[in-house]
């Protein structure tokens, strides 16, 4: 383990009350109860104090992490600040939710827990995100509310929106107006699709064309800089690639991270431990090790096979074409699970390499000319 500073995804309950065509997850019934919480927070906060890591990020997600109440989420905020206190570890919270679940009875623990924001998803124009037997505009039409609900109680809303093949036909400039000036979205991530788990129909038309990709990318940090940037809008990854490009703290996308396997884990609501949420749900073959059946975190993750592939990743990728590249540093090869789910190996680059490539290109041009004229906005924070 590196650094000061550890992160755990943490799957409350395998359950979702949404049937997304292009969910990458194998749903479950299960949930957590506070006593394997309280197993599970035991071993992770050993396994820092004996690696001399003081600060901890617990990401919640599901499945649907919404569908426990807000009083199981009192509890677990209890249960690990007490925890943490006897090891003077700093715990801070993200929640990752669909909304659909929101209400009022959620804003206390919403503001105490999570810093009164949270983060969601939703897709321009939506194709696949749904409930059961019911069309997308339904799903859209009901997280708007939710969205407006949440706000007009002052929770802060982010999003994260994963491009498909229409985003890039209604082109950036439709994309940003909706959701910034029709929506008032103002802090959002961009995603590329990612089709893991059982293949299906939703999954195979997931496959873009990686320039016109690109083009919608450096088109959109386009539209960012000239609308958006001075203006209090977020856009990732373009801030924090401004952030980087200008020598100031970056905060990037855990997709080009140095090597995720030193950085952070995923734990489900049955005790499995993998890379991150996308490994623990979709490819068994991968995790490893379950935590509730384990005397040590730090034991299982040296002794691992499966995470023993991960730490080699690096090595094996600068042996290739990615040791000439110019932006090594950077992105590291990209992200693994994308390569896995395109090559069925971890020891490939990442499918969207060209894309990353364009895209640094582009924002390292930018941030030059912006640099030049004086003209740089202070795109960071992270």
């Amino acid at each position: 383990m590196n650094g000061n500073h550890f992160s755990l995804i943490l799957l409350a309950t395998n359950q979702c009350n949404a049937a997304c065509e292009y969910c990458f997850e194998d749903k479950t019934r299960d949930y957590l109860s506070i006593e394997r919480l309280g197993l599970i927070v035991d071993k992770v906060l050993e396994h820092m104090d004996a690696h001399g890591i003081g600060a901890l990020t617990i990401h919640w997600q599901g499945g649907e992490a919404m569908l426990l109440p807000p009083q199981w989420y009192r509890e677990a905020f209890a249960l690990i600040g007490e925890a943490s206190a006897k090891r003077c570890i700093q715990v801070d919270h993200g929640l990752q939710t669909n909304l659909l679940p929101y209400s009022p009875e959620w804003d206390a623990i919403i503001a105490e827990m999570f810093g009164n924001s949270v983060s969601t998803s939703l897709d321009y124009p939506n194709l696949y995100r749904k409930l059961p037997g019911r069309e997308p505009e339904h799903y859209d039409a009901l997280w708007a509310s939710k969205v407006r609900m949440a706000r007009s109680a002052g929770i802060d809303v982010k999003v994260i929106s994963v491009l498909n093949w229409t985003t890039l036909e209604i082109g950036a400039e439709r994309f940003y107006e909706h959701l910034v000036d029709a929506l008032g979205v103002i802090d959002f991530q961009i995603n590329t699709p990612f089709p893991g788990g059982e293949a299906n129909d939703a999954k195979q038309a997931l496959d873009l064309d990686i320039a016109d990709l690109a083009r919608f990318h450096c088109e959109l940090a386009d539209l960012w800089l000239e609308r958006g940037a001075d203006r209090d809008v977020r856009i990732g990854p373009f801030d924090q690639l401004i952030n980087y490009f200008t020598q100031r703290d970056a905060t990037l996308p855990c997709i080009w991270g140095r090597n995720c396997a030193d950085e952070l884990i995923a734990v489900d609501a049955r005790g499995h431990v993998a890379q991150c949420d996308c490994w623990v749900t979709s490819y068994p073959d991968y995790r490893f090790g379950n935590i509730l059946e384990c005397d040590s975190l730090s034991e299982l993750l040296r002794d691992s096979p499966a995470r023993r592939r991960f730490t080699e990743r690096p090595v094996q990728l600068m042996q290739r074409d990615c040791i000439d590249c110019n932006y090594l540093a950077l992105c590291h090869g990209g992200c693994p699970v994308r390569t896995y789910s395109r090559h069925q190996t971890l020891l490939e680059k990442d499918p969207y390499c060209e894309l990353y490539k364009r895209l640094f290109r582009h924002i390292e041009g930018q941030a030059t000319r912006l640099a030049g004229a004086g003209a740089m906005t202070p795109p960071t924070t992270n």
